[in-house]
């Protein structure tokens, strides 16, 4: 048997809290390996499996249900659990796709009859349009890294290759000098999943990148170091120093602090499609596996025109206001 700590009962007495049988904790593990090893997901992503699933399967334990004897309600009592300790939708949304995915895996594996989860899904998401930057706020946060020590030829890099290759933070940071060609102007990214994709970029980056390659990386490196974007030991740049950067100078720019790494990719995709770009083109550079994910962008684009159209709609008012003001004053 697997337990977790002890915890105080109300009198002050300690209680084991709910324990997960040896075969439970066994086949949660084989499902995480399958998900990591075979799958290719990403270190972080099983360990979001593991969190999520961990919690599902001692809630059950909590109420004495066997997992391999689990009922619908009983994903229904959970999720009624998780609302009404505020947990945010989307994170009840996930916990429940991750929770289905591993029990349409034990049927595969034999282990059930049938899926008992075939089918739930979570709270309705509300369609949420992600905030962008404009290209002015852009230009300010690129301008805003005025140095030209090592670590400065750095971060100007970062930030023009994290925009104008429209990078995850992940992708930017595990990024090798071998990935890079700057006289094509072209990056090969490793995106979710171990897939590979080109990525583009334009002359400020190419300009930013060639700086840093030649004045900036050779103070940094130690040793053989294959890494693209180094710290100041010499080592691998983290996706963790990778937000702070760009927080760093996006406030410095002036820009609100929520400012983060995917904003910058967000704001990347819009400003494609507001260029007129092809939404397969834009899906491609994102590394996007279905169309219908890159569609949010172009409703961001809808919404942006709708903006401004009512911003010049507003001005107009105000010019006839005035005209008809100006005309009532020569009668």
């Amino acid at each position: 048997m697997t337990a977790r700590a002890v915890k105080p009962a109300k009198d002050g007495s300690e209680v084991a809290e709910p324990r997960l049988s040896a075969e439970t904790a066994r086949l949660l593990e084989a499902y995480l390996e399958e998900r990591g090893k075979v799958r290719n997901l990403s270190p972080y992503t099983v360990r979001n499996y593991r969190t999520d699933l961990e919690h599902f399967l001692y809630a059950l334990a909590g109420w004495d249900v066997e997992p391999l004897q689990v009922k619908r309600t009983d994903l229904r009592r959970y999720l009624a659990v998780l609302l009404g300790e505020g947990v945010a939708d989307a994170s009840v949304r996930r916990k429940v796709s991750t929770i289905r995915s591993y029990y349409k895996w034990l049927r595969q594996e034999g282990k059930l009859d049938n899926d008992p989860f075939f089918g739930v899904t979570g709270p309705k998401a509300g369609r949420r349009l992600p905030d962008i930057l404009t290209s002015e706020d852009i230009e300010k946060m690129t301008a805003a890294v005025d140095g030209n020590e090592p670590a400065d030829l750095r971060d100007r890099a970062l930030l023009e290759l994290l925009y104008a290759g429209g990078l995850r933070v992940s992708e930017v940071a595990s990024l090798d000098v071998a990935s890079l060609d700057v006289r094509d102007r072209s990056v090969r990214v490793h995106g979710k999943g171990k897939k590979e994709r080109i990525g583009v970029f334009g002359e400020p980056a190419a300009t930013a990148l060639h700086r840093y390659l030649n004045d900036g990386r050779p103070e940094l490196v130690a040793d053989k170091e294959t890494a693209l974007f180094l710290n100041r030991f010499g080592g691998r740049l983290t996706a963790r120093s990778v937000q702070t950067i760009v927080r760093k100078y996006a406030t410095k720019a002036g820009l609100p602090e929520a400012v983060h790494p995917h904003l910058l990719r967000h704001s990347f995709a819009t400003h494609l499609l507001d260029g007129g770009a092809d939404l397969r083109v834009v899906q491609e550079l994102l590394g996007h596996e279905s169309p219908n994910t890159t569609q949010i962008y172009t409703h961001v684009s809808e919404a942006k025109k709708r903006e401004t159209m009512e911003s010049a709609f507003e001005a107009l008012r105000e010019i006839e206001f005035e005209r008809s003001k100006r005309a009532k004053q020569r009668k």
